[in-house]
């Protein structure tokens, strides 16, 4: 093979991640890289997780190769047990919209880590139900959408943010303190892709003022948590959680006030699993390799 040859083909070579889910059984990760190496693709990476208590098998692979989509799950299908679930994804940037109100660090810390390639994503637009940070997120070159909720029902306001949102075909949509609870509608327009920071360590003090709640308990931890939106409010399957120490001289406002650095930090975390394809959910609950 002439050196011409040997650049054209490495200059072909893709990366992507295979997700593997799937009821557990014996040689299940023998029978996926035999898959892998009769298809000629190299396995980068590969990591695995069995859930004992419902016998459920997760596998995720970085892969390397010329690959035939098609070809390579089809031949997976048919070695690994019924009601297997795969997908196949580039490694590649992808692409997200943030919804925002008032809070200027949750975005914040966003734009100036994808600015500075800490966060390996394309931003598409910002879009919030005030214009607040509309000053903000232009500094950074982006597009910001202001659209107003006054004068309209949660489900009109919604409709106009979809009419914005979709034709940037986001891979998600990133809730850096959008401070309403979005309808079942909204949800199901982007199932599984919706990512909030929620500012308590959940389950505990869901709903509005957590910090007004945990401070009523007199905690001596406060924490925040990114997770999935489901229909459930603050109950979406969990990404990161993270806390910090606070004792019992702390107000209400310090309580939140210190908490910011905490939700910025889970956040931009929960979205670098998330955009590396880190993350599986599966019920409530999510897989983090």
């Amino acid at each position: 093979m002439s050196h011409q040859s040997i650049k054209t083909d490495l200059s072909q070579l893709q990366r992507k991640v295979l997700i593997t889910d799937c009821v557990d059984a014996k040689g299940l990760i023998a029978k996926i890289t035999g898959v892998c190496f009769a298809n000629q693709l190299n396995i980068i990476k590969n990591t695995e997780f069995v859930d004992h208590a419902q016998g459920r098998f997760f596998m995720r692979a970085e892969l390397e190769g010329q690959f035939d989509d098609e070809r390579l799950l089809s031949e997976l299908r048919d070695v690994l047990p019924a009601k297997n679930h795969m997908k196949l994804v580039d490694m590649g940037k992808k692409r997200i919209v943030i919804m925002v109100t008032k809070e200027a660090h949750c975005l914040g810390d966003i734009l100036m880590k994808s600015y500075y390639g800490g966060l390996d994503v394309e931003i598409a637009a910002v879009v919030g139900n005030y214009d607040v940070l509309q000053p903000l997120t232009e500094k950074f070159d982006i597009p910001f959408h202001f659209v107003s909720h006054e004068g309209l029902s949660r489900q009109e306001h919604e409709q106009a943010m979809l009419k914005v949102i979709k034709p940037y075909d986001p891979n998600f949509v990133v809730l850096a303190k959008y401070m309403r609870v979005l309808t079942p509608e909204f949800v199901t327009a982007f199932a599984d892709k919706i990512i909030n920071i929620h500012h308590s360590f959940l389950p505990a003090f869901i709903g509005a003022s957590p910090y007004k709640q945990a401070w009523d308990r007199g905690v001596k931890i406060i924490g925040a948590t990114a997770h999935f939106v489901n229909n459930n409010l603050d109950e979406g399957p969990i990404i990161k959680q993270d806390v910090i120490s606070v004792d019992h001289s702390f107000s209400a406002a310090e309580l939140a006030h210190n908490g910011r650095d905490v939700e910025k930090s889970v956040l931009s975390k929960a979205l670098q699993l998330v955009l590396n394809e880190q993350v599986v959910v599966y019920g409530n609950k999510t897989v983090v390799f």
